[in-house]
Parts: C-alpha cells; sequence; structure tokens
C-alpha cells in the first residue's frame, strides 16, 4: 500500500474538502507509487483524509479522488464519476450542440477536461457525437482506458479524440499528445448550434478542444443586446460572438484577430448561418495596435467584446498580465458611445474576480469615463465550481455600461 503522510497541521485543506496536496506540505512517502499510482493520504497523527493519485514530478504532489475511506478507486469509481457528470449535463443544459462534459476537479476528475459536440441537423453528418478529452494529471492518464470507456457508455457516443496539447502536462512529467482514442476519426470540422448560431468546430487543430463552451452564455448576452448595435469584437477566433451579435440583429461588426486560419473559418460560419457578409468586417491584425488605430480614426461603437487568450500563465505573469488587461480595457472603454456596452473577460486563473475588477475599475478611471458594472459574467452550469476549490474559476467578466 503506497501511504503519503502529511507534516503537522497540513492536513486543514484536506479536511476542507479541497482536492490538492502541495509537495511541501509531505513529511514522508511509504511505498513506491508510479506516476498516477493511487495512494492512501493521511494526516501526521496517522488519520485517514483521502484516496489520491500522486504525481512524482508536479508540486501538486495529490489530487484527491475520494474522501470516502471505504470507496475504491477502480473501474466502477470511474464510471460512477462520468455517469454523474453526464447527467448533469444532460439535466441542467440544453439548446446546444456543445457542452462541457466533465470539468476537472468540479466533477471529481481532477486534470480531465471532456466537451462533447454534436453535428447540427442541417449538417450531412447530422447527429453525430464527438467527444474531446484533454487529460492534464497523471491521474488521470494512469485512468485513460476507464475514462474512455466510461465517457462511450454514459453518452452513446463512441467518437473519442485527444486534445492532451497541453504544456501542463509537462508539469506533471507527461508529454503533450494528441489523437483518436476511441471510434472514428473526426472530420475536418464539425458543424454545431448554439442558441440558433451555427459554427464550424475543428477539434483536431482548432484553440482548446476547438470551440470556447464556456462563453455560450455569455455570447447569448450579447445576442440579447446586439439589436441595431455596431459591434466590436476583439480576439475574435473563429467569431463566437460577432455571430452571436449578427444573429441579434447588430447593423454591423468588425471582428480583431491575429489568426488568419480562425477568421477564414469565421467567415465560413457566417455563410454557414446565411448572414449578410457585408455586415461583418474582419481584421487580421495585432489587437492592441489595432484598438488604438480605432481609436485614434474616430470610431466609435455601441457594444465591444473583449476576450483576450490567457495573460497570466502563472503568478510570477500577474503583473504583466495586469498592465495588458488595463491597456485592452481602456481603449476599450474609449471605443464607446455614450450608453455603449462593455463585455470584457479575463480566462487567466492566477487574476481572480477581485483583482481583475480593480484593472478594469483603473481603465474607467484613466479613459475618464463613468462605467456601472450591471452584471459580473462567468462560465455556465457545465462549468461548476467547488465550495472548496475557488482555483476552478478561471473565467471572470464583467458586463459594463459607460454614461
Amino acid at each position: 500500500m503506497n501511504i503519503v503522510t502529511l507534516k503537522p497541521s497540513k492536513e486543514k485543506s484536506l479536511l476542507r474538502r479541497h482536492p490538492w496536496v502541495y509537495a511541501n506540505a509531505i513529511d514522508r512517502v511509504e511505498g513506491k507509487p508510479a506516476s498516477g499510482a493511487t495512494v492512501i493520504v493521511r494526516s501526521h497523527d496517522g488519520r485517514f483524509l483521502a484516496r489520491a493519485a500522486y504525481s512524482p514530478h508536479s508540486q501538486i504532489r495529490v489530487r484527491v479522488w475520494s474522501f470516502d475511506e471505504n470507496e475504491p478507486i477502480d473501474h466502477a469509481f470511474f464510471k460512477r464519476r462520468v455517469q454523474r457528470a453526464v447527467a448533469h449535463r444532460q439535466a441542467m443544459v440544453s439548446r446546444t450542440g456543445a457542452v462541457r462534459l466533465i470539468f476537472g476537479e468540479a466533477d471529481g476528475l481532477p486534470g480531465l477536461i471532456v466537451d462533447h459536440y454534436v453535428a447540427d441537423r442541417a449538417d450531412g453528418a447530422a447527429g453525430r457525437g464527438q467527444l474531446v478529452c484533454q487529460f492534464m494529471a497523471a491521474g488521470v492518464e494512469a485512468w485513460k482506458e476507464a475514462i474512455v470507456g466510461a465517457l462511450a457508455a454514459a453518452t452513446g457516443c463512441p467518437n473519442v479524440y485527444e486534445r492532451s496539447d497541453v504544456s501542463i502536462r509537462e508539469k506533471e512529467g507527461l508529454e503533450q499528445i494528441t489523437g483518436r482514442l476511441a471510434g472514428d476519426e473526426p472530420p475536418e470540422t464539425i458543424v454545431t448550434s448554439e442558441n440558433g448560431v451555427r459554427y464550424h468546430v475543428d477539434v483536431r487543430n482548432g484553440h482548446k478542444t476547438g470551440f470556447y463552451v464556456d462563453q455560450r452564455d455569455n455570447r447569448a448576452l450579447v445576442q440579447t443586446f446586439a439589436q441595431d448595435r455596431e459591434v466590436l469584437n476583439c480576439f475574435c477566433y473563429t467569431g463566437g460572438f460577432s455571430l452571436a451579435a449578427m444573429k441579434g440583429g447588430a447593423k454591423r461588426v468588425v471582428s480583431i484577430d491575429s489568426s488568419g486560419e480562425a477568421l477564414a473559418t469565421a467567415q465560413k460560419n457566417v455563410e454557414a448561418n446565411g448572414f449578410d457578409a457585408a455586415r461583418a468586417t474582419w481584421l487580421d491584425a495585432d489587437a492592441f495596435k489595432t484598438l488604438r488605430r480605432l481609436h485614434e480614426e474616430g470610431e466609435r461603437f455601441d457594444l465591444v467584446v473583449l476576450d483576450p487568450p490567457k495573460f497570466a500563465a502563472s503568478r510570477e505573469h500577474v503583473d504583466r498580465a495586469a498592465r495588458a488587461y488595463k491597456d485592452i480595457n481602456l481603449t476599450g472603454l474609449k471605443l464607446l458611445r455614450p450608453g455603449g456596452l462593455l463585455f470584457t473577460y479575463s480566462c487567466s486563473g492566477a487574476i481572480d474576480a477581485e483583482l481583475f475588477q480593480k484593472i478594469v475599475a483603473g481603465a474607467a478611471a484613466d479613459a475618464k469615463v463613468d462605467a456601472r458594472i450591471l452584471k459580473r459574467l462567468g462560465a455556465g452550469v457545465d462549468h461548476p465550481l467547488l465550495t472548496a476549490f475557488p482555483e476552478g474559476e478561471y473565467l471572470k467578466g464583467l458586463l459594463l455600461q459607460v454614461a
């Protein structure tokens, strides 16, 4: 039996049901657990705390599977966890062909992300399902075969593709990897629907698992407010917010991204929805520079979306990231007409909601505008958050209105 014993008083976080143990909290390890092996975690006085996955290379040395001493970690365990996660989404999420089925720690499967895409009925591959997985920790990597089997059984979808091409795997001592895990190879793109909008999703080469599933509710909100507005969407990727705005009746949408390939897909999305292409302008350019240029040229908009990539990969990058967030929000606010709306986001886990709001408030002060927060924004109900694990809240957003 592999046993991890903690240093005195280091059990407090586990007693609060936080699912991680850092290397510096460990006193000793009995046995020789391999990467991903199940270990028993005990307090310094020998009390049982958890069953967990061991990662000898990561600073997060232990990730908890279960706080129940009598729950074995076996194939049946993963079948139960996957079934529970899928049932939650089936009960809570509708009107979409793209859903996050498993969200790591919040579903009791730390380090695992699974998205499910279903082709739109109007597409030739109607009803085709595609599961896309990211195995980002040693524990789920060790149980990959059991997890894939459980996913197919719980969803009825035989097609499973892996997108574990994420740098965090290197901290776990794992190589980045992509490829088919079960079923058929995914098509070049899957055309899926969300809130009445059709999107081409490239699960093999696109960002994340091919699409930003976490922004579904926020795209719907943009759609609600877009009627007769002129919209600017920065870091637009394949046009998620842009298409939502067009669906909502925006009269003009200007979209910026530095990937010509992503913009080409965005234009395919316009065609797939039958929208008037003349309403959309696509700029293959640096968003920072283009925001400043648009301001200098006197452009103004009624609604601006700022959804940049992660600026802070870790806490060491927070100061630099804060400057970048302030830069784009400062210019974004200046580009708004009176009464205009700013949808602004951070997906940097190291930037918490309080800090992000302070950054945006500083940008408003420097822009010399009066801005009101109408709504705090985040991911949807398919991205649940453990109360004991605030680190899971990576996506933060604000909807502001300028006077």
